[in-house]
């Protein structure tokens, strides 16, 4: 049986919320929750499926409880594993740096092996640039709570039924 474990920081409200729902459009026992302020080397590297969650801070930044982890997530080895990102960002206030937590986790997450999936489109966001856009596609899922609430629901459904169909929480 392969495994799909969730990690996200559990206290940020935004990034809880939408794992939350990520959770719910998988089904309630199908994936582990992991927060992200606990995890350890080898809670990522148990997983064959990782989704990851993060937000971006600032001028295009991880938040703390990421930053903390970049040593470790350094030494990770997930050759064999697949990792999806989800983002929040707002791509208004923060045009030129839109998600760029996504692009930054999947740099880090490829450079220890591990196969990137989930891309999305980029259609119908309107930002100047992102470190999450490869080849026209969000390298995972972006999601504008502030922007674009009203899209949140569908783009989750959207993204967790492709996850599936690649192997995610089965």
């Amino acid at each position: 049986m392969n495994k799909t474990g969730l990690f996200y920081a559990t206290g940020t409200e935004k990034t809880a919320a939408i794992a939350n729902k990520i959770k719910n459009a998988f089904g309630e026992d199908t994936i582990d929750i992991v927060p992200v302020e606990r995890a350890w080397k080898k809670d990522f590297e148990k997983y064959d499926y990782l989704i990851v969650g993060t937000s971006t801070w600032f001028d295009g930044e991880l938040p703390s409880y990421w930053d903390e982890m970049l040593p470790e997530l350094k030494e990770l080895d997930l050759r064999g594993k697949k990792v999806a990102i989800f983002g929040l960002g707002d791509q208004v206030n923060y045009p030129d740096n839109f998600v760029d937590g996504i692009g930054l986790l999947a740099e880090i997450f490829k450079g220890v092996g591990a196969e990137l999936a989930g891309f999305t489109s980029t259609a119908g966001y309107y930002f100047n640039s992102s470190k999450a856009v490869k080849n026209g596609r969000f390298l995972g899922l972006a999601i504008d709570t502030e922007i674009q609430p009203e899209k949140t629901e569908e783009r989750i459904r959207n993204w967790v039924e492709e996850l599936k169909e690649q192997g995610f929480g089965k």
